[in-house]
């Protein structure tokens, strides 16, 4: 078990990218003179709505690491620090989950109706905070304000949706087998969740997997990404605010390895959700058998875009600049390969190329930018990694290529042709802004080399054909497949099952006997 605990440790922090640095506990807030003029703005209309919380959430009260260790979180377009926040670890996760398991016994009690009014007014609240939430998101994560905005409402959703669907818990009464019998299934919580949650999407990871935990009556233990937790504080605040009682929702973040250490080995803690690395993944599904919990991943993708000779090229040239430069490619959905059919290569090519140029690399505060940084130098880094493998290996760069002249991380968006299936660009997911466009001749072929992975998260394809439509959207060997749309992520068809009640859920079978 110790060996076993060893490896997971090694296993979050490689998921993680990295731990930022600690430090000794400092003022909560940089003061705004060491900031942008935007920035020191943004900052300042946040503070003012109340929402810049610099502390964890146990218990329902704010509270720092009980050591005094603080991160710094920055903006990666800045390289500004914005806050300090609390290097937590495992006695302040023991106490979360102490704290979750005590509020489980009377949430759980609650009934459907009242849980359902609790999560529509943070709902509500969300929403009437969307420019806060969306101005904090842009701060400490990078992406543009369109786009922040639009995952404000993204994320608000799947409090809105889970807050009708708790209504919606419906048991089974079950034919008896003798006639002095009632058999019936009840679908009982399971307990308190530890939801572990990355930082490509601050608020929206956080709220498909909150959201239908506490609708069926489940408490929570949420660490955040350290690099990404001020968004998560915010939503927490607003949580404690719609009267979602003290303990249900618990925030710790700081020390990835040891949090996650303690959720694993809690006996308290039934259910592990994850989004992230397929290692980090892997490592928690082991971790999480000897406590028997149930466990949803949604892990790393290497999703094919693939456009037929026949595809309307204006939708496919949209949907595809989607689909693969949204959020700078940094999401685990994002067209990791685009398989363009030979009779249209080189005209979609062109039209992509086009497209890609009239994308606006810049700060996210800034109402014209299109594209973000990336997270951090190490994503930076991996992206060079790529680039460099592939050129060596004959891939030739058709735009972009290197870091943009902005410098921090911010780098070109960047087409790359002439790639083959043993290039890194092929085989492994980038996570930033290279598009990889890969010709093919027939379907049978676009389909083999679709399914020629071990991630199989997400899929496009751009075609008029109805028939063919069917076809290879059966034969993908994908969760979720989009079919002339780039952006196919709704609060009602989650990308993954982790967003499902069944899952926050367990079954209890009633058998009533000698009742004739």
């Amino acid at each position: 078990m110790a060996m076993a605990m060893m490896t997971l440790r090694r296993a979050v922090a490689l998921g993680a990218r990295h731990i930022p640095a600690v430090a000794a506990a400092s003022s909560r807030i940089v003061p705004l003179r060491h900031m942008s003029a935007g920035a020191g703005a943004a900052v300042e209309k946040i503070r003012a709505a109340g929402l810049l919380r610099t502390q964890g959430l146990i218990a329902g009260k704010w509270v720092d690491a009980y050591d005094g260790k603080t991160i710094e979180v920055q903006n990666p377009a800045t390289g500004e620090v914005l806050a300090n926040v609390p290097c937590m670890g495992s006695r302040e996760t023991s106490d979360a989950i102490a704290s979750a398991h005590s509020t489980f016994y009377s949430w759980s009690k609650l009934t459907a109706g009242e849980r359902s009014k609790a999560l529509r007014k943070w709902y509500d609240l969300i929403i009437s905070h969307k420019e806060e939430l969306a101005l904090l998101m842009t701060l400490e994560q990078g992406k543009p304000m369109k786009e922040a905005l639009g995952e404000v409402n993204y994320g608000a959703s799947f409090i809105e949706y889970f807050a009708e669907e708790a209504k919606r818990i419906y048991g089974d009464i079950i034919p008896p087998t003798l006639s002095d019998r009632r058999l019936l299934v009840l679908k009982q919580p399971v307990g308190v969740v530890g939801a572990i949650t990355p930082w490509n999407f601050p608020l929206a990871m956080i709220t498909r997997k909150v959201g239908p935990a506490l609708a069926c009556g489940c408490t929570v233990v949420v660490k955040p990404s350290e690099f990404t937790p001020l968004t998560a504080l915010a939503a927490a605040d607003l949580a404690l605010q719609a009267g979602i009682p003290a303990g249900a929702l618990n925030v710790v973040m700081g020390n990835a390895p040891e949090i996650g250490d303690a959720l694993l080995q809690s006996t308290q803690v039934r259910k592990i959700t994850f989004t992230g690395s397929t290692a980090v993944g892997k490592k928690l599904m082991a971790g999480s058998a000897n406590t028997v919990k149930k466990v949803s991943l949604e892990l790393g993708g290497n999703a094919p875009c693939i456009v037929f000779d026949d595809a309307d090229i204006d939708v496919a040239v949209k949907g595809s600049l989607a689909a693969k430069f949204r959020n700078s490619g940094q999401t685990c959905v994002c067209a990791n390969r685009i398989l363009v059919q030979e009779g249209i290569y080189e005209k979609f090519a062109t039209a992509f190329i086009k497209a890609v140029q009239s994308l606006k690399v810049g700060n996210g505060l800034e109402e014209s930018t299109s594209q973000g940084p990336l997270i951090n130098e190490a994503a930076v880094q991996k992206v060079e990694k790529f680039i460099n493998d592939a050129t060596s290996k004959g891939a030739n760069i058709m735009l972009g290529g290197k870091r943009h002249s902005l410098g921090m991380t911010f780098y070109e968006p960047t087409v790359v042709g002439n790639v083959s299936n043993d290039m890194l660009l092929f085989r492994e997911e980038v996570f930033g802004p290279v598009a990889p466009l890969i010709p093919f001749k027939t379907e049978e072929e676009a389909v083999h080399m679709a399914n020629d992975t071990n991630a199989g998260l997400a899929a496009y394809i751009f075609t008029k054909s109805i028939p063919r439509s069917w076809r290879v959207s059966e034969s993908l060997e994908y969760g979720l497949v989009g079919v002339n749309e780039g952006i196919i992520s709704t609060e009602c068809c989650s990308n993954s099952d982790m967003s499902v009640l069944h899952v926050q859920l367990q079954l209890k079978y009633i058998c009533m006997g000698n009742l004739g």
